[in-house]
């Protein structure tokens, strides 16, 4: 039995930067589910807060490089046409992001994961380990996305996606006050509430991409805390647990 884990940097490295007493407490719970035979765990990490706070950088320097080039007669400043490319350049920061989170998390688990992080899901990869370490990919894609390829790839039916959030609400609850908490959502629902296009930076559930493919795949997403570790441990035993079903 293979589990794909999309692992938020959100997790790893919240704002106040990442915690190892965590890393050995998130190791424990997940190792402990290990211990049965024929189990294995693939672990997708995000860019979270390093990879906002870089990319919120990059688009202050391309606003502030515009208002110059139109203020300062003479003076180009950055070309406009940088600004095309825009979204690309953030998600090269973004996926940056994820890959130093991704190594943390591998040295974490070294002795279980001895293949290199993954980086690109569509190649030929072995899992000579019991965890397997991935990080983003390329520009377009999300690591939402990568863990759906993955578990495409590695035949498992279920990705457990771990935030900083314990639910899916029925709406934004910093908007609407008589949002609830969904125990369960099909991804049609998901995709109407979310669109179905992927932002580099954008505060989602699931990556609306990854999320169309995971349904024509027949997969199930758990939504759930990842600091929640009691509950963790809950979703890895198939005990009653808080979070939002997505399928």
């Amino acid at each position: 039995m293979t589990i794909v884990i999309s692992l938020g940097g959100s997790i790893v490295a919240p704002q106040e930067g990442p915690s190892g007493l965590f890393l050995l407490q998130f190791r424990n719970v997940l190792l402990s589910w290990l211990e049965a035979e024929n189990r294995k765990a693939i672990i997708v990490v995000g860019g979270g807060s390093a990879a906002r706070q870089w990319q919120k950088a990059y688009k202050e320097f391309i606003e502030q490089a515009a208002e110059r080039e139109t203020s300062n007669d003479g003076n180009r400043g950055v070309e406009p046409a940088r600004a095309l490319y825009l979204d690309e350049s953030l998600d090269r920061i973004g996926i940056a992001a994820t890959r130093l989170n991704a190594q943390l998390v591998k040295e974490v688990f070294s002795d279980y994961c001895p293949d290199s992080v993954v980086t690109d899901p569509s190649a030929d990869i072995s899992m000579r380990g019991e965890i397997l370490v991935a990080a983003g990919w390329k520009p377009g894609f999300s690591t939402d996305y990568d863990a759906v390829l993955l578990a495409e790839r590695f035949h498992a039916n279920q990705i457990l996606n771990l935030s900083n959030i314990s639910q899916i609400y029925s709406a934004d609850p910093k908007k609407d006050p008589g949002a609830k908490p969904l125990a369960h959502i099909t991804f049609d629902a998901l995709l109407e509430m979310t669109g179905r296009v992927w932002n580099p930076g954008a505060n989602l559930p699931f990556d609306p991409i990854a999320a169309a493919k995971a349904k024509e795949l027949g997969l199930r997403v758990i939504f759930a805390s990842g600091s929640n570790l009691e509950n963790f441990d809950k979703i890895l035993s198939e005990k009653s647990f808080i979070g939002t079903i997505i399928d």
